[in-house]
């Protein structure tokens, strides 16, 4: 019996890296996706659900690996960027057609990871709707384990780092997740 299966197809799939210009500036933050809230994504209370939050955020991170030199043909070579731990605020709902615009900043790296933090806003009002913060890790996919960045990616993210330097630590950084109480307070 033969199935059908369709995978998920990334809006930046297909898109080389364009290249990198040592002279240009790197925006800080990086401002590299935006889309509209699709029918299919809104749920039995009639906003975005939670899940699509990620999927939008990881169209974001695609954006971004596009910027410093991750495509199809780096993947293919057998090396990709693997996310290891994410964590999601939800501050306001958004509804079907609205238009959500992102943010990116890149707030650590070391020799195999990054530490990545996204900002989504509803792009007509400017009001935060989300955030979301990742660490990637570099893998070779042949070797099926981590592995450091090569030197040209990690220069570039170097200067985006640098870049990023000037922007303040987000609030929800490293925050512990748990029900906060009062001293004494059962409830």
């Amino acid at each position: 019996m033969t199935t059908d299966v369709k995978r998920i197809i990334a809006p930046y799939e297909g898109i080389p890296f364009k290249g990198w210009d040592e002279t240009a500036p790197v925006p800080a933050p990086l401002k590299l996706h935006s889309c509209t809230v699709k029918p299919e994504w809104t749920d039995y209370n009639g906003h975005m659900s939670e899940s699509v939050y990620l999927l939008v955020m990881g169209d974001h991170s695609d954006a971004f690996f596009r910027y410093f030199g991750i495509d199809e043909a780096y993947r293919a070579s057998g090396s990709s960027l693997y996310t290891i731990e994410t964590r999601i605020h939800n501050y306001r709902e958004c509804s079907e057609g609205d238009r959500l615009s992102f943010s990116l900043s890149l707030l650590d790296l070391d020799a195999k990871r990054l530490h990545i933090f996204h900002e989504v806003h509803d792009e007509a009002t400017g009001d935060l709707l989300a955030t979301g913060e990742q660490l990637l890790m570099h893998v070779d996919m042949k070797a099926g384990k981590s592995s450091p960045l090569p030197p040209d990616l990690f220069h570039r993210l170097s200067a985006i780092l640098k870049a990023h330097a000037v922007l303040p630590k987000p609030k929800t950084v490293g925050t512990v997740l748990g029900i906060k109480r009062k001293e004494g307070s059962a409830s």
